[in-house]
């Protein structure tokens, strides 16, 4: 008789062999202790927008996280602030930079909390829009930039903080240095320290700009299954192996709407939510087609990669995973 994982494996390397998953390069599935599917595939991938060409993945295969970087980045800052080391959401951002001070331009830019750099409401001129692969792009002109936090910090306001959700890596940026400062010890680092050794994680890489600072807002190459480690982690509401390794109440705050970003998806602190205010599905994407998707409700956790890098329909690939046959599948086994 065919195991869970052996039926859903099945179906998904029907799905690549038929075109109807293009790019994915894997995905896992679980669904609380079981693992209802676990597959890799080739394809063309890259380190942070460098070609490594055809890859066969596997699952001691590091790939980018893009983007899903900065949900784990959040869950790190709640690490540092349970433990006092970080401001709390509601200080002044701008008063966290002494060293930018000819920055605080008026009381404008002292409107500025970190919450609104947390939920991506800072309110400054910001355009990710455009493919990464020129400094039209600004994530790619802070990366560029002699100093990218003084590059962040003096864009020009465009509205008032918390009116509208503007995406930005710079905000995220911000947040890495908060937690460098505060913990006196690099991003990678700590999170090393505080997150990955917590939860078995071994092997990772956080790429570094020209300026040796880890990326916050996509610097970050995990395996699938360490990905996945970390979804089982937030859907047991910060606990891993019987130990409290992110702040329950901080997972709260985290997955509390923060800005509506259409009629369907909100923002929370550096996590998408969709479904119920009350019991959401949290995700976090990334460039190309990554995804974590959790339902805490059900304890569900869905990890995928994908290739398709500057690809506006890429994250096509990764939600058809998860609605087409994550969800089904765990439906049919829950009995609903």
């Amino acid at each position: 008789m065919k195991s869970e994982a052996d039926t859903l494996n099945a179906a998904l390397q029907d799905a690549f062999d038929t075109g109807k998953v293009p790019g994915l390069h894997g995905t896992i599935v679980d669904l609380g202790d079981q693992r209802l599917a676990e597959v890799y595939f080739p394809g063309e991938d890259e380190r942070w927008g460098v070609a490594l060409g055809n890859r066969q993945h596997g699952p001691d295969t590091l790939h980018d996280l893009r983007s899903v970087t900065k949900s784990v980045v959040g869950l790190l800052y709640g690490i540092a602030l349970a433990d006092g080391l970080v401001p709390p959401p509601d200080a002044p951002l701008y008063a966290q930079f002494p060293d930018y001070a000819d920055l605080r331009d008026g009381p404008d830019r002292d409107r500025i909390l970190v919450s609104h750099a947390l939920s991506m409401q800072m309110g400054l001129e910001w355009n990710e829009d455009l493919p990464y692969t020129g400094p039209e792009n600004s994530e790619v002109a802070m990366e560029m930039a002699p100093d990218r936090y003084r590059y962040v910090l003096e864009q020009p306001i465009r509205e008032a903080p918390g009116k509208s959700w503007i995406y930005s890596g710079g905000a995220v940026a911000l947040i890495g240095k908060l937690l460098a400062d505060g913990t006196g010890m690099p991003l990678e680092a700590f999170a090393k320290q505080r997150l990955f050794d917590p939860l078995g994680i071994v092997d990772f890489d956080w790429i570094k700009g020209a300026d040796g600072i880890a990326s916050a807002a996509s610097g970050l190459r995990l395996t699938l299954p360490d990905l996945a480690k970390i979804g089982r982690m937030v859907a047991q509401d910060g606990q891993y192996d019987g130990r409290q390794v992110v702040p329950s109440d901080w997972l709260r705050q985290s997955f509390q709407s923060r800005a509506a970003i259409n009629d369907e998806v909100r923002y929370g602190y550096l996590w998408y939510m969709v479904g119920p205010e009350d019991a959401p599905v949290v995700v976090a994407v990334g460039n190309g087609g990554q995804r974590l998707t959790v339902q805490p409700t059900v304890d569900l956790v869905v990890a995928s990669f994908a290739g398709r890098y500057n690809d506006p329909d890429a994250w096509l690939t990764s939600l058809k995973v998860v609605l087409d046959y994550a969800v089904p599948e765990a439906k049919r086994l829950l009995g609903k």
